[in-house]
């Protein structure tokens, strides 16, 4: 039963997990960027590495700063989910901080190693990016499927993992399309091109296994008039990719004044998807089991920790438009002198 929305104890916990909601997805876009410049990292020449680096050098420790908010909001207003879903996921939980551990020392000994010891360090940075982007996408999946180990479920997650990898790929060379130019910004098309349509195939797998998984989801989006209410968002989603595909056929030769457009697709991509899963899990934390209500801390607890996140939250977003407005603009090649 719904608690009353206009009481603290039904509104608390629905304002926290909207905040989570927030805090991962501006994690996803944000971090998935240069998770996805990492992983084509190996693909590039020793100079455009450099170069890749920098696009992302003033931005990707920060940006981290979304999943540790998104986790804390996890922890301290919902502790009985969180032990749950952090039990579940232990093994790509692990992989994932080990992989975010390894390619945040490589990222700093790349350029203080010796010439011989720099394609190490450089492939640290390519294996801890591509393994904490494998250990998200199948932690996707395997909550998607409320964590039902079974071998479907397996094949899911294995999937998603594979998806997300190509999305964040796909996020990383628009990314790259927009802040370099010349050759390499040629290479990130051609990079861009590879990735999109099985990033596209992850986000239909998930959009066809999602509903499958409850009755209640299913009714949710299949429904009258839901159905015809929902129609726009996977037909925006699929018209985001075909304006990506058209617009990379006349990059880099087009004016590089649009050159924005495939990574603000790519991001409207994301967001439209997360809206969708987060439309059909709601009110859900943990599918079909627990609910955000029953999941929630006391409501004084939350209380207290609303009037802190008002005041950290709105400083978070500052210092981050702040940064990519000082930072704006095509990248550099390195130099520390």
């Amino acid at each position: 039963m719904t608690p009353d929305l206009s009481t603290p104890a039904g509104w608390l916990p629905v304002a926290f997990m909207a905040l989570m909601g927030l805090s991962m997805l501006a994690y996803v876009i944000l971090d998935g960027y240069d998770l996805g410049v990492g992983i084509l990292l190996r693909r590039a020449s020793d100079a455009d590495k450099d170069t890749m680096i920098a696009s992302i050098g003033p931005f990707w420790d920060a940006n981290e700063t979304w999943l540790v908010l998104g986790i804390g909001i996890l922890l301290v207003a919902f502790p009985f989910a969180h032990g749950i879903i952090l039990t579940a996921l232990y093994l790509p939980v692990t992989l994932m901080l080990f992989g975010l551990i390894l390619r945040g020392v490589a990222f700093d000994f790349r350029v203080k190693a010796r010439d011989h010891h720099k394609p190490w360090w450089n492939r640290a940075f390519y294996a801890g990016s591509l393994l904490a982007t494998l250990a998200q996408g199948g932690m996707l999946g395997f909550y998607i499927v409320g964590f039902e180990w079974r071998w479907e479920s397996g094949v899911f997650a294995l999937f998603t993992a594979l998806a997300l990898a190509s999305g964040y790929a796909l996020l990383g060379a628009t990314w790259l399309i927009m802040k370099t130019e010349g050759a390499l910004q040629a290479l990130a098309v051609g990079w861009a091109r590879k990735s999109l349509w099985l990033a596209a195939a992850g986000v239909a797998a998930i959009s066809v296994v999602t509903p499958m998984v409850s009755s209640d989801i299913y009714n949710k989006w299949f429904s009258l008039p839901n159905a015809l209410l929902l129609a726009p968002i996977p037909l925006m989603t699929a018209a985001l990719f075909v304006v990506i595909q058209r617009s990379l056929t006349h990059l880099p030769a087009s004016h590089d004044r649009w050159c924005w457009v495939p990574f603000a697709c790519t991001v409207g991509i994301f967001i439209l998807a997360f809206h969708g899963l987060a439309y059909s899990l709601f009110p859900y934390l943990v599918v079909q089991r627990i609910t955000v209500w029953q999941a929630a801390s006391a409501t004084e607890s939350l209380m207290i920790m609303f009037v802190g996140i008002c005041i950290v939250l709105p400083v978070i977003i500052g210092y981050t438009i702040f940064a990519y407005r000082v930072f704006w603009g095509k990248a550099r090649a390195l130099s520390y002198y």
